[in-house]
């Protein structure tokens, strides 16, 4: 695969297991990565697409970092997140355990993926918040079904039908993209005995134990400590440490 340093890459955070609080944490991760982008990585952050809860919760976020070496730090994200943690809610002061997968899709640039318009079908809707109340009267949300492989893109952040359309097909041409990378990376590994082992797949990579002030990368075998500080976005020694991976 090549890419430029400073190659943008759109990142897709999703709730797992635990409900409420797995929600609650990809608000969080969130803003873990947006905080680290706006202070010393410098990085350009811009929302795509977001299912917010009712209780400040997101059931998935998509969105796009740019900067210099931002791939080469934000791949090593992708996987499986455990949290264990005392929820706000839980009465009985019992530590539950949830699960937050985060993808990471290099963005391609725009002659690396051609899309075939009789391969797409787009449907317009009304765009809506938590609680179903609507960011606007008109129909200026997109869904893209691309059909030769059925994936399903949406966008409605914007007012703009136009943004909307161009941020849902920026996603889509990402997740092609991966795709694709997919494809060659299998037609490799089928010929050797056992798969290689990356970051991208979707396992267990860290763990974030917060009754014990510690988050672990399981790749690794490594432990960091003071989760308050690495949650607002101090994430370099993880990325220093991770950079052998």
């Amino acid at each position: 695969m090549t890419f430029n340093n400073s190659q943008s890459v759109i990142v897709e955070i999703r709730a797992g297991i635990g409900g409420k609080e797995a929600a609650l944490f990809v608000s969080e991760l969130f803003k873990m990565y947006s905080k680290y982008a706006a202070g010393s990585a410098n990085w350009k952050a811009r929302v795509l697409d977001s299912s917010p809860t009712e209780l400040n919760g997101l059931k998935q976020i998509i969105f796009e970092l740019k900067g210099e070496n931002v791939f080469l730090k934000m791949k090593h994200e992708a996987g499986i997140h455990r949290i264990q943690r005392i929820p706000k809610t839980e009465k009985g002061s019992r530590i539950h355990t949830s699960t937050v997968s985060v993808a990471v899709f290099l963005k391609p640039e725009s002659f690396q993926i051609k899309l075939n318009p009789n391969e797409i079908k787009m449907d317009f809707y009304k765009a809506s918040g938590p609680g179903g109340q609507y960011v606007n009267k008109r129909q200026t949300a997109v869904r893209i079904t691309h059909l030769p492989t059925n994936i399903i893109v949406c966008s409605q952040n914007s007012r703009s039908l136009g943004e909307n359309k161009e941020t849902a097909l920026s996603i889509l041409t990402a997740k092609l993209y991966k795709q694709e990378q997919n494809k060659k990376r299998l037609e490799i590994e089928k010929e050797r005995k056992s798969q290689i082992k990356t970051a991208e797949r979707a396992e267990k990579i860290r763990t974030y134990n917060f009754p014990q002030d510690r988050i672990t990368d399981h790749r690794i075998k490594k432990s960091f400590h003071n989760i308050e500080k690495i949650m607002e976005g101090k994430l370099e020694p993880i990325f220093k440490a991770l950079q052998s991976v």
